[in-house]
């Protein structure tokens, strides 16, 4: 099967995004010794604002912690759980002096303990840092932090496969895009093994929505292979008795070329790539500042494409909604 060069990776929004839809199974997979001290019968929130605001008064530019979370532990008493995810191919000196100011900078806002925790998903295998020292004129500070090295996984992909954890499929399509970053052919038979595992675990409709668009904007292939995958799981949906993955079309980040490219119409193609950024904008919406009303989705499905990219930008920094869409 001939295709062109492997697209460039992207790792760190779908991580995210997979992360805050199922906390207490990220917890489970990567740190069990801290999910057996929270009591997941209690409420969890999640606190993106105040972490932004944490992460301007550090002075840290354009480096951000990812979740900032709050918890009860089973002897009832509540604590904020801090959670950095480095999900860059490559080392990172400064990575362990961050994990520190971090987890300082929320102690001295909240004073609460804060639990620092990193998943490290580089390619080298001498390199895990996992904890920060400073000392001067006597005075000492230790800061240790747990973390959970992927290339660690890698002898562990068959039974990956068959975990129920939706964050073994993750970490296994971490490690099979980072092993064939050359071979688009291998990646596209990867990525066709873990969607057809989707059906698999018995998971509900939305969950498999959302492990496919993280597949699928991890894993990303060369657009005659997106082809072929997308014939593929049409040709698996026919054995089904529910349909899942063709809905994913108004969720996906590169779902737009879908409807446009393969009728061969370019503006089907324009118009499914915005219908696919302005239900992803309305997600993020909803997550960050809740249930959207009538007047905003409607804005949404009236925008371009030039606009939902700018009110996604503001998302970013944005401590309100109306800071998203205020032009002024």
């Amino acid at each position: 099967m001939t295709a062109t060069a492997t697209p460039t990776d992207d790792y760190d929004n779908p991580w995210k995004d997979i992360l805050t839809h199922a906390f207490p199974e990220f917890m489970a997979f990567y740190f069990p010794d801290a999910h057996r001290q929270i009591d997941w019968t209690r409420e969890h929130s999640f606190l993106d604002t105040e972490l932004r605001q944490v992460v301007r008064d550090a002075e840290l530019g354009k480096r951000c912690a990812d979740i900032l979370v709050r918890v009860t532990r089973k002897d009832g008493t509540e604590q904020w759980i801090y959670i950095h995810i480095e999900v860059q191919g490559q080392r990172d000196a400064d990575f362990p002096k961050r994990m520190f100011t971090y987890n300082y900078r929320l102690y001295d806002r909240y004073d609460r303990p804060i639990a620092s925790l990193a998943i490290l998903a580089d390619l080298d295998p001498g390199w895990k840092p996992a904890g920060f020292d400073l000392d001067q004129l006597g005075c000492s500070h230790r800061f240790r932090f747990p973390v959970v090295k992927l290339l660690d996984l890698a002898e562990r992909l068959e039974h990956l496969e068959r975990d129920p954890n939706p964050f073994a499929l993750i970490s296994a399509a971490h490690l099979y895009t980072a092993r064939t970053r050359h071979d688009p052919d291998a990646r596209y038979r990867f990525k066709r093994r873990l969607v057809e595992l989707l059906y698999r675990h018995g998971w509900t409709r939305q969950r498999v929505l959302d492990l496919f668009a993280v597949l699928d904007w991890m894993m990303r292939l060369p657009e005659n292979l997106e082809q072929q995958l997308w014939q593929d799981i049409h040709a698996l949906e026919g054995a089904q008795t529910v349909r899942y993955i063709t809905s994913v079309e108004r969720i996906g980040r590169r779902i737009g070329w879908r409807e446009g490219h393969l009728s061969g119409k370019q503006e089907g193609e324009r118009e499914g790539k915005r219908e696919g950024q302005a239900a992803l904008l309305a997600g993020m919406l909803t997550k960050r500042f809740g249930p959207l009303g009538d007047d905003t989705r409607a804005r949404l499905e009236q925008a371009d494409i030039t606009q939902l990219e700018r009110w996604a930008e503001r998302l970013l920094d944005a401590a309100t909604l109306h800071d998203v869409f205020d032009e002024h």
